[in-house]
């Protein structure tokens, strides 16, 4: 097991690994530990916003519950391990100066871009890395564009449309879905009432208070004199987005 590891970007021990690499009992590292942070020992005065410890937990391997910890980084050890006196304590304080300045050459090196790398493999594996990144990067573009795309053109809009529009705006946004199919699909998902009746194709009542729809009404007087109410549902500019975004996803489900 590394006494040092990466945390953060910053090289740091913790509380256990000390207890074991110096034969001591952790809550005795513990106590000694709490005892500098009550001295104001756990403040880096260079940078005041730099802890010297933190408080951390982990499990413990025989009955699996969670106890309390320290990380702490180097200034942090260097504090702690004063008082640790012994035959084999020189070496071990040694051997953790040394594993941190690794660390920090590690993670510094990390951070670096290849060009700045002065060893050859090294370079060359941040390199690749870096090659890695940008295409992963430019795929997960690509895969966003559309909805990107589309989020940006209907977020801001309070226009109302049709369904049959809406079946328009798909095709626009590379969805192959006609105003009939998308019917279906809305009746399928719950969006629509697919019961047959006076209300058949009108919003359920989940889309209405989800925002997803409007409906419009409007009064038609018959010739011999009786007035009657249209109802036709209309997608809002939230719903336009939901819906669309939704498809785009359904159809990037199914091609993979």
């Amino acid at each position: 097991m590394e006494i040092i590891e990466n945390r953060n970007n910053e090289a740091v021990t913790t509380s256990l690994q000390v207890a074991e690499t110096f034969g001591k009992e952790h809550r005795n590292v513990l106590r000694d530990i709490e005892n500098i942070i009550k001295k104001g020992g756990a403040q880096n005065w260079a940078d005041p916003q730099k802890r010297l410890f933190a408080e951390g937990t982990y499990n413990h391997p025989q009955n699996h519950q969670e106890y309390k910890m320290y990380y702490m980084n180097k200034d942090g050890f260097t504090l702690l391990a004063m008082g640790f006196t012994g035959k084999k304590a020189m070496q071990f304080k040694l051997d953790y100066i040394q594993a941190f300045n690794q660390m920090e050459k590690v993670i510094h090196e990390n951070n670096l871009d290849s060009y700045m790398i002065t060893d050859p493999v090294k370079r060359a594996e941040k390199w690749i890395k870096e090659q890695e990144q940008t295409k992963l990067l430019a795929q997960q573009n690509e895969e966003m564009k559309p909805k990107a795309l589309f989020a940006d053109a209907v977020s801001s809009s309070k226009e109302t449309i049709l369904v049959g529009d809406l079946a328009k705006l798909a095709k626009q946004n590379g969805i192959q879905i006609g105003a009939l199919r998308l019917f279906t699909w809305l009746r399928d998902h719950g969006y629509l009432i697919r019961r047959k009746g006076s209300d058949y194709n009108m919003p359920t009542q989940r889309s209405m208070e989800m925002g997803l729809f409007d409906i419009k009404e409007t009064a038609i007087t018959h010739s011999d004199g009786r007035t009657t109410l249209s109802k036709t549902p209309k997608v809002t500019g939230k719903g336009q987005k939901y819906f669309i975004l939704k498809l785009l996803d359904e159809q990037a489900e199914g091609a993979k």
